[in-house]
């Protein structure tokens, strides 16, 4: 079963500058740029109003999948306006029950050292993707801040220093 048209629109703030070439999504703001490509999803966008800026997101004759599509792209946008204008910030903390775990984060921000995690000598490195900076906490103890305009790197950068301290061939509901 087809819909005949599926439609989405999103409002546009006023510092907030938006361009759609060919499914290709630009949004400029506050704190910087940032470029989203659509191309892989066959729907119509177009921007209107003079001084009331939306974009109206269609899809013609889809399926459930692609009718869902709609939703996720207004989605998506609507994280590119929010990293342009407020960004975006996760908080991480160390846990740990005997041995401390340390870090080393350079000045700039751009990597993360893990030393001690469970007692192993095996210095752990993990650098952040571009765009993305991390700081210690100065008020909460073992806490690192992750900040960036894209919530896609920002959140991969934490998926990977939680990766990187996976425990293997142990109970992790003691470590």
């Amino acid at each position: 079963m087809r819909t005949i048209v599926a439609t989405q629109i999103i409002s546009i703030p006023r510092n907030v500058q938006i361009w759609v070439k060919s499914r290709l999504v630009r949004v400029r703001g506050p704190r910087g740029e940032l470029t989203k490509n659509f191309k892989h999803a066959n729907c119509q966008m177009e921007l209107f109003g003079k001084k009331n800026k939306k974009l109206k997101v269609t899809v013609w004759f889809g399926r459930k999948k692609q009718v869902a599509l709609v939703r996720t792209i207004c989605s998506h946008i609507t994280n590119l306006i929010n990293g342009v204008t407020k960004g975006f910030e996760y908080k991480m903390r160390f846990v740990y029950a005997h041995f401390p775990v340390n870090c080393n984060i350079p000045a700039d921000g751009s990597s993360i050292e893990i030393h001690n995690f469970l007692g192993e000598k095996v210095v752990r490195r993990v650098r952040m993707l571009e765009g993305v900076k991390i700081t210690r906490s100065a008020d909460v103890k073992d806490e690192i801040i992750l900040t960036g305009n894209d919530i896609e790197l920002v959140s991969q950068s934490c998926a990977n220093i939680h990766a990187s301290t996976l425990v293997k061939n142990k109970d992790i509901r003691k470590f």
